[in-house]
């Protein structure tokens, strides 16, 4: 209860942000029936969500709207169904948050969650879709790779949006190869005044249901899931959903059917719930399955001994 009620603190905060006037920390604090100290955690919170919080000459407080767009008003039983499908059908859609965002400001209702807004999102897929029309090279600050354990800059032309926008399609310069960027990695978009001069080798193929690009190999897979396995694939990989079949309503089993150009995050999958999956193809998966099983029992076998 007490995260749900920080949460709707936090959200009610931003709405009196966005109206005017501007507001003094005193009168912020009375407003939300806080303390000015958590007031001023609340103000630093909202700032590293994303939004352009500022200060005037008086020491008082607003948030910078710059949509342009009218406002929409929705009764507060619309905007509720509204809240249950972008929380349900649209879980993964890095612009679900903005979209809440506008719904919860627009009709002054608390949309409670398990997750804070990530209004910086919808600002980095503004950003490259404004490079993207205007032909622009741009710099990925502090890229956060899961690949390489590295945390750095990027500099490329994007390409384009995968179906769902959780990750970016672009033309990579320095190592001259077309890669896949994940949004939530991204530190800040920053556009330069470069115009993009590799259009010609720019490549997009839709990535597979994990949100790995299209490679040299595909790698077939056929799994057994209990209702256990599936819920939570269905929750992690939304994207996977079409892929899978009911087997029987009475054993509640589920068959995932589906060719992946990476075995890396269904392997980590499996693994993981190994208890609720029974692997019934590939021969090329379920080899490579017993090579990984293998090697990680030596390294425990080593750490053992080590420890011993």
């Amino acid at each position: 209860m007490h995260n749900q009620n920080r949460i709707f603190r936090v959200l009610q905060l931003i709405a009196i942000l966005q109206k005017a006037p501007a507001k003094t920390i005193r009168n912020l604090s009375f407003l939300l029936d806080n303390t000015e100290r958590t007031t001023y955690r609340y103000l630093d919170l909202i700032k590293n969500l994303g939004f352009d919080l500022q200060k005037d000459s008086f020491n008082k407080y607003f948030i910078v709207n710059n949509t342009n767009t009218h406002s929409i008003g929705f009764t507060e039983q619309e905007a509720s169904l509204l809240n249950q499908l972008l929380q349900s059908s649209a879980k993964k859609n890095k612009l679900k948050d903005s979209i809440l965002q506008k719904i919860y400001l627009n009709n002054e209702i608390a949309i409670t969650g398990n997750h804070l807004l990530k209004a910086h999102l919808s600002k980095h897929i503004e950003t490259l879709s404004n490079a993207i029309l205007t032909n622009k090279q741009v710099i990925l600050k502090k890229y956060q790779s899961a690949n390489s354990k590295t945390i750095t800059d990027r500099l490329i032309e994007p390409i384009k949006f995968t179906d769902n926008y959780t990750s970016l399609a672009a033309y990579e310069i320095e190592s001259g190869k077309n890669k896949y960027f994940n949004i939530e990695r991204i530190g800040e978009v920053k556009i330069t005044a470069k115009t993009m001069q590799f259009k010609d080798k720019h490549h997009f193929n839709s990535p597979d249901a994990f949100g790995f690009g299209e490679t040299t190999n595909t790698y077939k897979i056929n799994i057994r899931l209990n209702l256990r396995a599936y819920v939570i694939l269905k929750d992690e990989y939304p994207m996977v959903i079409p892929f899978i079949k009911a087997e029987t309503k009475k054993t509640n089993t589920y068959l995932l059917n589906i060719t992946v150009n990476d075995l890396k995050p269904i392997t980590r999958f499996v693994l993981g719930l190994i208890e609720d999956i029974e692997v019934l193809g590939s021969t090329e998966f379920i080899t490579h399955l017993k090579k990984i099983t293998e090697h990680l029992l030596k390294n425990n076998a080593k750490k053992t001994k080590f420890n011993e």
